[in-house]
């Protein structure tokens, strides 16, 4: 197979679909790789690393989409992008459909078949193996901002996250006990704040209760427990998932007035559309706003803030599948992998998650029709 590796264009960022360690992975069993030239000079991996490999360096984004069967990305595709794929084309990336309309709707346009590394399972049928990396560095990152972001100078209530003797630590709300946010509270926790933990399923509490041991406090989550905890908290982590569809509305505007001016609400779910009413995605250049004194940070591609490490975690998760759909191509791989097959979105111009169906209020069709076809 052919296999397309274009520079990624969203504002600020840099990470790449393959290292070139994973580059010679499928050159080694016979593959064809096409690098744009430059994809990966942002983290230190230049040309003549992917050609050492084994990867043919072409010059624009235009020769990967004209050439390869198999585009492989990190984030969803810009609309140049949308408008270079083809039918016969598979795009195995990030798509986070749920919050966007115009994305799915072009994708559906192009007939190539899309699928996304954040709705692939595990045999379990809950856990994401192509998103949970992301999910652990989004999570650690997430402390990381958002105590910068209480600094006074940045807009926040100039709490020092870890205190000082005779001086309280910031209190850390963690809404979500998933992969983010038990990697949010380990880094919190680490730091010396007081953290609690909001989480509803009860056999997670009882993990998160035995990893934390006292160290940071498990709550189960309702309407009235958020709502006190929100008016206590000097940093909130929105870390809501729900596989595929858009993310819950847990933080509503009339909160906002409730709680402590300059405190920090980081959104990690804002790919999927933001657990807050007030959410709406930033970028790196300019990752904040402030409504009713609350500090927004909801930077759609955190993870891009630390491409290397990003690349390279997202890179040994992704390669065994992306190895699949080049040995047996994408149909067979699927089929021989129902938990791969869920991470089918897009496939002859219809809508084949019944979650990004739902949440865009589109058609679906079910994915074994589309194989059969």
């Amino acid at each position: 197979m052919r296999i397309g590796v274009p520079k990624e264009i969203k504002t600020l960022e840099h990470r790449v679909g393959l290292v070139p360690s994973s580059v010679k992975e499928f050159t080694s069993r016979g593959h064809e790789v096409l690098v744009e030239s430059g994809a990966g000079a942002a983290i230190n991996f230049s040309d003549k690393h992917y050609e050492a490999v084994g990867a043919k360096i072409v010059p624009d984004a235009r020769s990967v989409f004209e050439m390869s069967e198999m585009i492989i990305k990190v984030k969803e595709p810009q609309a140049s992008e949308i408008a270079m794929l083809k039918e016969d084309q598979v795009l195995f990336t990030y798509l986070h459909l749920a919050a966007d309309v115009e994305q799915a709707q072009g994708l559906m346009k192009s007939g190539a078949t899309a699928i996304a590394y954040e709705t692939v399972t595990c045999k379990d049928g809950r856990t994401l193996p192509l998103l949970q990396p992301m999910s652990e560095i989004a999570g650690r990152l997430s402390v990381q901002v958002g105590s910068y972001n209480l600094q006074k100078h940045m807009g926040g209530n100039g709490r020092l996250i870890g205190g000082v003797p005779g001086v309280k630590p910031a209190e850390v709300l963690i809404v979500g006990g998933g992969v983010a946010g038990f990697h949010a509270a380990q880094m919190a926790t680490g730091l010396g704040a007081n953290v609690t933990i909001l989480e509803r399923d009860n056999e997670r509490m009882r993990f998160l209760d035995e990893y934390f041991h006292g160290r940071a406090n498990i709550v189960y989550s309702n309407t009235d427990v958020l709502e006190s905890s929100l008016r206590q908290s000097d940093l909130i982590i929105g870390a809501v998932l729900i596989p595929g569809a858009s993310a819950p509305k847990l933080l509503k505007k009339s909160d906002l007035v409730e709680m402590i001016p300059g405190s920090v609400f980081v959104d990690i779910a804002i790919d999927q559309g933001g657990c807050a009413e007030t959410s709406k995605a930033t970028s790196h250049d300019d990752p904040t706003y402030i409504v009713d004194n609350v500090v927004h940070y909801c930077v759609a591609n955190m993870p891009g803030a630390v491409p290397l490490s990003s690349a390279l975690a997202l890179n040994h998760s992704v390669l065994p599948y992306a190895l699949q759909l080049a040995e047996k191509g994408w149909k067979q791989a699927l089929r021989d992998n129902p938990s791969f097959m869920k991470g089918l979105n897009i496939c002859g111009g219809h809508i084949t998650h019944s979650a990004v169906a739902e949440a865009l209020n589109m058609s679906y069709e079910e994915p074994e029709q589309k194989l059969a076809a």
